[in-house]
C-alpha cells in the first residue's frame, strides 16, 4: 500500500462532516497534519447552511428557521526539525453559535438570538520514539466571545467580551505504512475562560465558560490495493459545560445533561496518480434529554463525499456533506424536528 494513498485517505477524512456538531462545536480537531511528509502548508474553508424550526407549545404555527449559515477558515503548517522531531501550528475555529429566531406572529421566541465566536491556535511538538510509534503534545490558546438576547425571559440581554484561555493536548500514534495503517489517540484538555460581561445593557459582571475536555481516536488501514478504510471516535465531556451569567433570571443559560460521542467511518479509493475519492458517514447518538432553546439539536447523522486532486507538490481536497439533525423538545415543550444542514469544504495543501 503506497504512502501516497495513506496521505490522500487521511485528507478525505477531514471534510465538513461534523457540521453543527454536538454542543457548541464546529470543527473536530485532528492529529492528521503531523503525518504529512517534510514541510507542509495548508489552507481550508468550509461553509455550512443549516435549516431547523420548532412548533407546538409556545408557538402558534412555527418558529421559522432559527440557525444562520456560517463559514469557517483554517490554517496549518508542519515541518521537521530532524529525523525524529517535528512540529506543527494549527489555526482554526473550533466552537461557535449563530442562532436567530425570526419575528413570527404567535411565537414566544421571536427575536431571541445567541452568538458565540471562537478562534484557536495550537502548537504541537512530535517525537518518533520508534519508526512506528509517535508521541506528541502541545499547547492551545483559545479566544471566545459571546452575546445573547432573550426577550421572553424578562427582556434579558448579555454581551461577553472576547477573552483568552489556555490548555494542552497530548497523544500517541502507531503506524504501519506498508499497509497504510495508523491509529492515533489524542487527549484535549478543558480550557477555562472568564469573560467580562454587561447584562441588561448596563449591569457589569463576568461569566466563567470552560470549553470541555475531549478524546479523539482516529484510525485507518488499507483493505485492498489503492483502497483505504478510515474513521474516528470522538468523546466530548459536554455534561461539565455550562454558561451561567450572574444575573440571568433562570440561573443557567446553557448546559447539557450528558456527554456526546461521535462516530465516523469512511472508504477511500485512489483512481490514479492524480485523483482519489471517498465516502464518509457519521453518527452521533441522541442523548434523549431536554436541550437549550439556543441550540435544540439532539444527535445527528451525516453522509459526505469527497475528491482529492494531486499534482506535483499540491493537493486539493473538496467535499460536500449532508447532515440530518436529531429531533428534540425544549423545556417549554416546543418540538424541534426535521432539521438538516448542507456543508461544503475545500482544502489546499502544499508540500515543499
Amino acid at each position: 500500500m503506497s504512502r501516497h494513498l495513506l496521505l490522500a485517505g487521511t485528507a478525505l477524512a477531514m471534510l465538513p462532516s461534523l457540521a453543527l456538531a454536538a454542543g457548541i462545536e464546529r470543527n473536530a480537531p485532528s492529529s492528521r497534519i503531523l503525518f504529512e511528509d517534510g514541510r507542509y502548508l495548508e489552507f481550508s474553508f468550509s461553509a455550512i447552511e443549516p435549516d431547523l424550526s420548532g412548533s407546538g407549545a409556545a408557538v402558534a404555527t412555527t418558529t421559522g428557521d432559527l440557525f444562520n449559515g456560517y463559514g469557517t477558515v483554517g490554517f496549518g503548517y508542519k515541518a521537521d526539525i530532524n529525523d525524529k522531531l517535528s512540529y506543527a501550528f494549527i489555526l482554526d475555529e473550533p466552537v461557535g453559535v449563530d442562532t436567530t429566531y425570526p419575528v413570527v406572529a404567535g411565537s414566544t421566541y421571536s427575536g431571541t438570538t445567541a452568538k458565540l465566536d471562537g478562534i484557536q491556535l495550537s502548537g504541537i511538538l512530535a517525537y518518533d520514539v520508534q519508526p512506528d510509534v509517535k508521541l506528541y503534545g502541545g499547547l492551545r490558546a483559545q479566544q471566545i466571545s459571546a452575546s445573547a438576547s432573550i426577550p421572553f425571559v424578562g427582556s434579558y440581554t448579555v454581551d461577553a467580551d472576547a477573552g483568552w484561555g489556555f490548555g494542552y493536548l497530548a497523544g500517541v500514534a502507531w503506524e504501519k505504512p506498508e499497509i497504510a495503517a495508523r491509529v492515533a489517540l489524542t487527549y484535549y484538555s478543558e480550557i477555562e475562560h472568564t469573560l467580562d460581561t454587561v447584562e441588561f445593557g448596563s449591569v457589569a459582571g463576568d461569566v466563567d465558560i470552560a470549553t470541555p475536555q475531549s478524546v479523539n481516536l482516529e484510525f485507518q488501514t488499507g483493505i485492498a490495493p489503492d483502497t483505504l478504510l478510515f474513521g474516528s471516535v470522538r468523546w466530548v465531556d459536554w455534561s461539565e459545560f455550562s454558561i451561567a451569567p450572574d444575573n440571568y433570571p433562570l440561573g443557567i443559560l446553557v448546559d447539557y445533561e450528558k456527554d456526546w460521542t461521535t462516530y465516523t467511518l469512511g472508504l477511500g479509493r485512489r483512481f490514479n496518480e492524480t485523483w482519489s475519492g471517498s465516502v464518509l458517514v457519521g453518527y452521533e447518538p441522541p442523548t434523549d434529554t431536554v436541550l437549550t432553546t439556543l441550540g435544540p439539536v439532539d444527535g445527528r447523522t451525516s453522509i459526505g463525499v469527497a475528491a482529492v486532486y494531486t499534482k506535483d507538490h499540491m493537493k486539493v481536497t473538496t467535499g460536500i456533506t449532508y447532515v440530518d439533525l436529531g429531533d428534540t423538545t425544549n423545556v417549554l415543550g416546543t418540538d424541534f424536528s426535521g432539521g438538516d444542514a448542507i456543508g461544503v469544504g475545500i482544502r489546499v495543501g502544499y508540500t515543499f
